[in-house]
């Protein structure tokens, strides 16, 4: 039965790694068969220069009947200036939201070859394998009330709302342990309950899953000591899950331990595993059009699509086996470049995963 994934590019250098994807995706349904069919449409920047918003009704209609997204990224300083309600930004979050994306999985893997691209120690980062499991449509992003009102005294003052419901934390702990149980059963839980009550209750629902799951070594750890830990001893960590904005801050932080946030790709999981994918990084305006841009992360994120998603294991271990043997290669992109490596531009990169397939 055929499977239909919608592209949808974005801003800055998102066509481009996105294209790099694509390019992948029809090579595999040459050699192996993949029955899959793409269309592409608009998010983001571009989405609101057609159609004067970041996510069109028709464009979130199509999300919703497809099996799966690929998504580049959106943003960029063209849109800066507009209201906040219609930033590209919005269009994302309403994919989120309204597909009930709640479960972000993000891989933190350093593939030996990039072990000295990271800012860390070699022998610091050598062999790191952590997932970051992050709660995508609740906490402080989603919560109500929010805005910037006019004090009494005429001061101006913004606010946002911190808010988790029970079943929120509960399910999304039962993704963190599920995963923990297919890898080492090592969970570290992340919040700030000495300071935020919602994270104290967070601390509690995760301890009431964890008598589900008694094989999984559970720790808990405040969010600014996980931050610190992931810098002075990453390979503690396994499988990590935390809410929306803490997840936001240190899967990124996370990133540069891989040598790159251009390799970090990332899944957003409904109840039935219907996703969108993307990598972890944003549209990188500055180098957009300059055929500058590494689209392993994108790639990376078809490969967790054909996993997750589309239930084609063998593809997914396929991919990433070809990212490796680039690497062995030695092509590397201007953001893992070494001296004495091969520096290649996002469709020669592109090209050499296909032919390393």
């Amino acid at each position: 039965m055929t499977q239909h994934i919608l592209i949808l590019p974005g801003d800055g250098i998102g066509p481009e790694i996105t294209a790099e994807a694509v390019k992948v995706l029809n090579a595999l349904k040459v050699s192996d068969n993949l029955d899959i069919e793409m269309t592409e449409d608009l998010v983001g920047g571009a989405a609101y220069d057609a159609h004067g918003l970041p996510l069109s009704d028709e464009t979130m209609a199509k999300a919703q009947a497809a099996d799966a997204i690929l998504l580049g990224a959106v943003g960029g300083y063209k849109w800066e200036s507009l209201d906040i309600s219609v930033r590209p930004e919005k269009g994302l979050l309403r994919l989120r939201s309204e597909m009930k994306l709640f479960a972000n999985l993000r891989p933190a893997f350093l593939y030996p070859q990039l072990a000295d691209a990271s800012t860390l120690k070699p022998e610091v980062v050598a062999g790191l394998d952590i997932l970051i499991v992050r709660e995508l449509t609740g906490g402080i992003y989603f919560g109500q009330p929010r805005g910037i009102r006019v004090l009494e005294n005429g001061e101006r003052q913004g606010f946002n709302t911190y808010v988790y419901s029970e079943s929120e934390i509960t399910r999304i702990a039962h993704v963190a342990f599920k995963a923990a149980m297919k890898r080492n059963k090592k969970l570290t839980s992340v919040d700030k309950a000495n300071v935020l009550e919602v994270t104290e209750l967070w601390r509690e629902v995760v301890d009431t899953v964890a008598k589900e799951y008694p094989e999984v070594e559970v720790k808990h750890m405040y969010v600014d000591n996980a931050a610190m830990q992931l810098v002075l001893n990453p390979k503690q960590f396994d499988v990590m899950v935390t809410g929306n904005m803490f997840g936001d801050i240190l899967s990124d932080e996370a990133s540069m331990l891989t040598g790159s946030i251009g390799m970090l790709a990332s899944a957003s999981l409904d109840e039935n595993n219907k996703g969108m994918y993307e990598p972890s990084h944003g549209s990188a305006p500055d180098i957009a059009g300059q055929d500058l841009a590494n689209p392993l992360a994108t790639i990376l994120s078809a490969a967790m699509m054909l996993r997750y998603t589309l239930g084609r294991e063998e593809l997914a271990l396929k991919i990433e086996s070809a990212v490796s043997k680039v690497l062995d290669q030695g092509l590397r992109t201007g953001d893992i470049y070494l001296e004495g490596m091969t520096k290649v531009g996002c469709r020669e990169m592109g090209d050499a995963v296909v032919a390393a397939l």
